[in-house]
């Protein structure tokens, strides 16, 4: 009898334990699947690849990685912006002097901004009073105040050849313009729109990218081999990084550490930390013209406009190598997609 109630006793306990042990499993099990679905929810689903030679965009489902559709929507449209209630894409089409209004998770067409002319890359201060539009062919700056899409042009700023892209002060007091055919970088006074000072630099600059507090400005130079860093509030340059020949443009990591370059020339892409100012690593293998880049909100993927290719790369950027290719248009420029890893 003393044997029997021990043996129930032991399978009551064994029983007992063992549900416990599938509860537990049960709901580790429905935690892992909600994170699942949450990281899923999280993943930018639609991929906006402007194709500026072919005046189109291509949309790319990010899942399989196929252009979905290819729509027409303006004469060489180059650079985007997220408006900053993150509601809406304006895509800037140089040559057809307008912006494209568009759904940023959609890729639908909403409307239209006329009479922005030659708007070439376009960006909003930090503290979104500002829009600024390079008109590149044309050889002005364009500034408006801006209430969301609502622009109303400020003044038009005559400057040197080939203004090209856009870096501003943290505390949107100062916009920074490159000169790509003059060999130049201007300082505008966003308050006044007057011009502050205007420095030389390397070979046709192109991309700008601000360190962490505004310390130094990293600049493509893409007419040579390197990013020039410099002093802006000392007007001085302090070195030159090289990277590779045709050095872009920047899009940075998120860890307010590091930032890419891509290297159009050399169809790679160099890995900068911005507090040693050195090199630190490089992504080979790429088909050419490697330029504007995007990348995911886990850290994981960099997305890569191949320029002279007709191609867009993802990259996977724990190993640094390119994982595939996708087709889209004629001389792809701007990408884009939502949610996205930080700008900083």
């Amino acid at each position: 009898m003393y044997t029997f109630i021990k043996i129930r006793g032991f399978r009551t306990i064994a029983t007992s334990a063992f549900l416990t042990l599938l509860l537990v499993n049960q709901n580790a099990f429905a935690q892992a699947s909600n994170a699942a679905v949450q990281v899923a929810a999280n993943q930018p689903k639609l991929a906006v690849i402007l194709n500026s030679g072919e005046a189109s965009i291509s949309l790319i489902d990010m899942r399989t990685r196929q252009v979905i559709k290819t729509i027409p929507v303006g004469k060489e449209p180059h650079h985007l912006m997220l408006t900053p209630d993150q509601k809406t894409l304006l895509i800037a089409n140089a040559a057809g002097n307008d912006v494209a209004l568009m759904n940023p998770t959609t890729g639908e067409l909403t409307g239209r901004i006329p009479n922005i002319i030659d708007p070439y890359q376009i960006g909003y201060s930090p503290n979104h009073k500002w829009f600024v539009a390079n008109g590149n062919r044309l050889d002005r700056v364009d500034i408006y105040a801006a209430d969301g899409a609502n622009l109303k042009l400020a003044k038009t700023v005559k400057l040197a050849k080939t203004p090209s892209h856009i870096a501003f002060t943290a505390d949107s007091k100062i916009a920074f313009i490159t000169l790509q055919d003059s060999n130049e970088l201007a300082a505008i006074d966003l308050e006044t729109q007057n011009v502050l000072w205007v420095i030389p630099t390397g070979k046709v600059p192109a991309g700008l990218w601000m360190t962490p507090g505004d310390q130094y400005l990293l600049v493509g130079i893409t007419g040579e081999d390197n990013v020039q860093v410099i002093d802006w509030k000392n007007r001085k340059e302090v070195k030159r990084i090289p990277t590779g020949k045709g050095a872009h443009n920047f899009r940075p990591l998120g860890d307010k550490k590091h930032v890419f370059v891509s290297n159009r020339i050399a169809s790679t892409i160099s890995l900068i930390n911005m507090q040693t100012l050195e090199k630190v690593g490089d992504i080979t293998g790429l088909p050419a013209g490697p330029d504007d880049m995007e990348i995911t909100p886990d850290g994981k993927t960099l997305w890569v406009t191949l320029r002279f290719s007709k191609k867009v790369g993802v990259i996977d950027i724990p190993t640094m190598k390119l994982a595939t290719v996708i087709p889209v248009g004629k001389s792809p420029h701007g990408v884009f997609f939502t949610p996205r890893a930080g700008w900083e």
